[in-house]
């Protein structure tokens, strides 16, 4: 797909803006995550440091039911010490691409496999301190079976209308920023079809 004109002269324009690496450093290799520092050069030629965390990115999925419903999860989520309504995600394993990763992860949390995918958009959701990105998915055709979770994974699914997710956004009951995107992303496509 072409970019806007506008868009490119942007690009161009930006490129007065970029930093360079200088050298790099892990300061933590954890598990998931990876923790960064690197020195930069700014574009005035002085020195600064940036910290940000290293992820392998994820896929998530808005499983869309024949009625219009969606398929949901609730699951707990320890940095907020809380559980979350969220749509389907998960990480994105090495060498694996985007969508097998969504179908894996459709499979695995909720049973559900999905005769049509949508490739919706790609979200960066947090630029100020991690390079994660996550590949949202529309999923339909949708057929049940049984969820085989991850060992020490708990995540509870359900169904609910749009609207009702809607109106839970709205009201501040569910702020995961991917759900939230993956939502206003399918409600305008529904709309588009009539």
């Amino acid at each position: 797909m072409d970019r806007h004109p506008e868009l490119q002269e942007l690009d161009a324009s930006s490129r007065r803006l970029e930093e360079t690496r200088v050298s790099t450093a892990v300061v933590f290799p954890g598990k998931l995550l990876q923790v960064h520092r690197d020195e930069v050069r700014l574009p005035d030629g002085a020195l600064a440091v940036r910290e940000y965390i290293h992820h392998p990115g994820a896929s998530m999925i808005v499983p869309l039911l024949p009625d219009g419903r969606v398929v949901l999860e609730r699951q707990f989520r320890y940095p907020m010490h809380r559980a979350f309504i969220e749509f389907p995600a998960g990480k994105i394993d090495p060498g694996e691409a985007p969508l097998a990763t969504a179908q894996r992860e459709l499979l695995e949390e909720t049973g559900y496999r999905a005769g049509r995918w949508t490739e919706l958009t790609t979200i960066h959701n947090a630029i100020a301190y991690a390079d994660e990105r996550i590949v949202l998915f529309l999923a339909e055709d949708l057929q049940a079976g049984r969820h085989s979770l991850d060992e020490h994974e708990f995540v509870e699914t359900f169904v609910a209308s749009l609207d009702d997710l809607m109106t839970w956004v709205a009201a501040g009951e569910v702020s995961d920023v991917k759900t939230i995107i993956g939502a206003f992303f399918v409600q305008k496509l529904l709309r588009e079809r009539g």
